[in-house]
């Protein structure tokens, strides 16, 4: 008798497999009372297809777990987080961390055969927990990644009256672009926008003396020829290295001052504010507050 790719211990009775089969290496305990037959490795997304056998039909991977399998810039937490409709005793289990939503089916979709919710849901739930900035890094990757748009955020947030965080969410909403193009990105465009510093502008392109593109800017004001520019792991590779070389040197050719920043300046905004508001009083602007 064959087996699913996951199955009950009455179903591998049923098929004739002992207990002490079920105990070697080409097996695996998913959970209680669920085994699943290992025929490589099991990936992150994999592993939530076969506990999604333990969950009733309404439930929805969401929080944290809905964000990461969406692309955002969060790590899946140990235990996948779950939305059911709310009832008298939600079920409990030590896989997963369970929340009762009323969901309409707008907010749920079907993403890698798995329920989860939908972007404005998930950015939504995460404002109850997360900081404004890392808000605003989730819902650029959300939006980025097509999985948000304007439209279903705004219909999602104008029926959360009394949901926790949804105030949170409202004043990040405005804030959110496509056009960060990584988690540091977000934060420091949300901090300078935040701050009394101009607004940035994201992928910001960079036009020589005839007005040609010569490069564009992670961030940057044109009027002051101020560019800001994250330098992620990928810069250290010898070609992308080579390439930014000749980039910056046309953008100071051209007159522009270039700040660059590293993992090490994100652990708060007091050095990427300090430093714009130095690079922009060099160039020219005034602050208004004398």
């Amino acid at each position: 008798m064959s087996l699913p790719p996951t199955w009950t211990p009455a179903e591998a009775r049923a098929a004739g497999l002992s207990r002490g089969r079920l105990r070697g290496p080409s097996f695996v305990r998913l959970a209680h009372g669920l085994t699943a037959r290992l025929d490589d490795a099991i990936d992150a997304t994999d592993r939530l297809r076969l506990l999604s056998r333990l969950l009733p039909e309404d439930a929805a991977f969401s929080h944290a777990t809905a964000a990461a399998l969406l692309g955002a810039p969060m790590a899946p937490p140990r235990q996948a987080h779950i939305a059911l409709t709310p009832r008298r005793v939600l079920p409990q289990r030590a896989e997963f961390v369970t929340h009762a939503r009323r969901l309409h089916a707008e907010d749920v979709v079907l993403h890698h055969d798995l329920r989860v919710t939908s972007g404005a849901q998930t950015y939504l739930d995460l404002a109850e927990t997360l900081p404004p900035a890392e808000l605003v890094a989730v819902g650029d990757a959300l939006l980025r990644a097509g999985h948000l748009d304007g439209v279903s955020l705004a219909r999602r947030l104008a029926r959360a009256a009394r949901v926790r965080g949804v105030v949170r969410a409202r004043k990040c909403a405005s804030l959110l672009s496509p056009l960060s193009m990584s988690r540091p990105e977000s934060l420091v465009r949300y901090w300078l926008t935040v701050s009394n510093l101009p607004t940035p502008v994201p992928q910001l392109p960079v036009l020589d003396r005839w007005g040609r593109e010569v490069a564009h800017a992670d961030l940057g004001y044109a009027e002051w020829k101020v560019a800001l520019e994250y330098e992620g792991r990928q810069h250290a590779d010898a070609d992308q290295f080579r390439r930014d070389i000749d980039r910056y040197s046309l953008m100071a050719a051209d007159g522009w001052l270039v700040l660059r920043f590293a993992g090490r300046h994100l652990t708060g905004p007091s050095i990427v504010l300090d430093r714009t508001r130095r690079a922009l009083l060099s160039r020219g602007w005034r602050d208004p507050r004398g």
